[in-house]
Parts: structure tokens; sequence; C-alpha cells
């Protein structure tokens, strides 16, 4: 059982029991990510994710690293466009001394300026490393031509310039006005019971301060249907996305949506994969993938292929999106579909580390916990019609497209992309 408590000074804490395991999985989430930076602050709140190990009142950076290494446990910490997440795998018995640490960073960093122009070359290198992964690269060449002019389309580890300028008072001043209890949700899951850890949480986060005011609501992104291209004369292969503006995290065709991802590129026997690859053989990897923020979402697709194949890969994928809107999904197949999503998402619910996360997101979109019976009947109920109402919907126009590779003057164009 789920059970929510709101603290005095407005942080949420969600737990969930799992008696049967011996560990727990618990992080503090904040409701605040990279789109809610203006554009000079573009990589900050990626920024901070890394100062909140490098030291705070009571404990040194190797503090932190080596009392977490002393239990046993794992600690890690990530940013996303909506919000940013520290959380702690340990085992049961280490639970109060989990909490203190996520407590001590999270409400004590010390932003120490030395500290940070160290972490600014650690950066920099994470930004190279997107930089020499061509997968990533191209679909952050496609967000930015996707959603232009707003923070969505901007990359999460901000940019070289960005980063260079940031200065400590500057950190501190974003820090204190995203960390506050209105903004943080914590959530445990696995071997605990709830009193205990809410005896925790009062003693490490009760005399967390209330934030001042609200945030301004975000503006939701205008998608832009373009095509974009960046040669780079090292790759042997040529990385293409292409995209189409899809549902919000909340929509209510989003479980179809899932399902069409799922026949159309989201697994091994999906239409593409099969058609593309295996019957083919034109590429090594081809896959589509399903992102939903609170306000907008994109259905995209990615492939790898050689310069001479990327027509024929575009038209045959075009083929299998035309086909999904003409077309009813087949009983058999629709079934497989929607049993790959169940075994997927029942599978995952066996780690209290997913299990954490999956009840701290809920939180954040809905404000309450869909129930795993609520969340197995949405997908079960989805219709073939609705499957193919859907792709008429989101596959209504022109792709975006971006193209990464050894292009030697290639450049696509807008009448090839038409669904």
């Amino acid at each position: 059982m789920i059970v929510k408590e709101v603290l005095d000074n407005g942080l949420t804490l969600l737990t969930e029991a799992m008696p049967h395991v011996r560990s727990v999985a618990i992080g503090v989430w904040v409701k605040r990510g990279s789109r809610h930076e203006r554009l000079e602050q573009t990589g900050l709140s990626h920024f901070i994710e890394h100062m909140v190990f490098k030291g705070t009142k009571a404990r040194s950076a190797e503090a932190i690293a080596s009392e977490v290494d002393s239990i046993g446990g794992h600690m890690d910490a990530f940013t996303a466009k909506e919000y940013a997440a520290f959380h702690l795998k340990v085992l049961d018995e280490h639970l109060p001394l989990a909490v203190e640490i996520l407590g001590d960073i999270v409400m004590n960093p010390l932003f120490d300026a030395v500290e940070m122009a160290k972490e600014k070359k650690v950066i920099f290198e994470e930004i190279k490393m997107v930089e020499d992964t061509p997968d990533d690269l191209v679909m952050e060449l496609f967000s930015q031509a996707f959603w232009p002019d707003h923070p969505l389309g901007r990359p999460i580890l901000g940019t070289r310039q960005s980063v260079a300028g940031f200065d400590r008072d500057e950190m501190a001043a974003f820090f204190r006005s995203v960390y506050h209890p209105g903004n943080i949700v914590i959530a445990a899951a696995g071997n605990l019971d709830h009193k205990k850890v809410s005896a925790l949480i009062h003693r490490h986060f009760g005399d967390l301060a209330p934030g001042k005011g609200k945030h301004a609501k975000p503006q939701p992104p205008k998608a832009h249907a373009a095509i974009v291209t960046r040669s780079k004369k090292e790759l042997e292969q040529v990385h293409v996305c292409l995209g189409t503006p899809a549902f919000r995290q909340g929509h209510q065709d989003r479980f179809g949506s899932y399902i069409l991802n799922t026949v159309l590129g989201g697994s091994m026997s999906s239409r593409l994969f099969q058609n593309v690859r295996e019957k083919r053989g034109l590429v090594y990897s081809i896959s589509s993938g399903v992102s939903s923020y609170s306000d907008a979402g994109s259905f995209t697709i990615y492939a790898g292929t050689g310069l001479d194949s990327i027509d024929e890969v575009v038209r045959l994928t075009i083929e299998e999106l035309r086909r999904m809107k003409d077309e009813d999904v087949p009983p058999a197949e629709l079934r497989r579909a929607k049993d790959h999503l169940k075994g997927s998402l029942m599978l995952s619910l066996e780690s209290t580390g997913s299990r954490m996360n999956s009840i701290a997101r809920q939180e954040i979109y809905f404000g309450r916990q869909l129930g795993l019976d609520e969340t197995l009947a949405s997908i079960e109920g989805v219709l073939a019609k609705d499957v193919r109402r859907i792709a008429n919907q989101i596959f209504d126009g022109g792709l975006a497209m971006s193209v990464l590779g050894n292009l030697k003057g290639y450049r696509p164009r807008a009448s090839q992309l038409r669904v």
C-alpha cells in the first residue's frame, strides 16, 4: 500500500512497503527541471545536481562517498526537463543513515567556488561525451529544432558557454528559489514502515522553511516541422531522427499512444524493426519512442544507416506510418503489444528503485497514485480503432527531421516527410 503524507512545511512524503525485500530505495525529487531555467541559466539545474555531492556544512565530498560505500549503498542523481532527483538504495537497516545523508546534501550544500571551478571541467567533458555519442546528439539536434526558443528544446547539460558563466552567488540564489518543501517530493519503496520513515523525514527535513510565493506556470512549446542536418566526417553511419508532436503526460489517449509506439517501433517484433532491419538489412538499429511532459509531447523514430540508404529508410518508415493510419492493427498484433507493455511494467515494479521512481513521478504529474490495476485496465481498454484514430491524429502532416553524419552535401526534402 502507498501512503501519502504532507508535512506542515508543505513537503510531500510517499512510501510503499515491499516486505518481501531487504532493500529500500529512497529519493528526494524536486519538481523543477531544465525547462524552468531562463536562457542564461541553461544547465544550472544539472550543475546543482553535481554540486550537492561536492561537500556540505557537515561532510566533505569524500566523506559523502565513503559513508555510502561503507554501507554498500548505491547513490545517484539525475536532472530531467521537469524534475531532478537524488536517490539512494540501501539495506533496510541503513535507512536512517540514507535519510541523514540525503537531508544533508539537499539542505546544506556549500557550493564551494573552488569545487565549482573543478566541476565545470567535469561538465565540459560530459558535454563532449554527448558530442561523441551520435545517437544522443542527433536527438539533441532534433529537440533544438523541434522546440526552438523554448526551454524544452535546450540541452539539460547546458552549453559550454552557459556553464562557464555560472558563479556561486547565482547558483545559491537559484537553489534557494527552487529547493523548498512545496517543490519537494520524497519517495521511498522497500522493506519499510511508514511511521518510522516519517519520523526520519521530520527529523531531517522538517525544519526546511517553506518557499515564498508560487512559480509562474511555464508556457507550452510550439512545435516546428524543421529539417536540420549536421555533418561529422568522422562518423561511419548516418543517424536519423524523425518526429512529430504527441500527447502530454496526462492525456486521455496516452495509453493508446504507448500501444501505437510498441506496434510501430517499440520492440524487436515491431513493424519498423522487422521490415527495415530484419527483412531488408538497411539498419542496425531502428526504434520509436514517446516523450511526454506536463503540457507537450513528441513521438520520435531513430535509425542508424548508411548515407545511400537514408531515403529508402525514410520511405519505408513513412509507409509504416501511413499503414498505421489506414488500417486497424490486427487482433494478434494488438494482443502482443498489450502483453508486451503489461509485462514490461510488472517486471519493472519488482525493483524497489523502479517502484520509488513510479510513485514519485505519478505524484509530480497527477497528484495521485494510479494503481497497477487501473493502469493495466487502461492498457487493456485500448481498441484497434483507438490506435488508428490516434495515428491519424499524431501523423497528420509533415515530420520534423534531424540528420547527423558524413553527409557529403545530402539534405532531405520536406516533400519526403509528408505522412
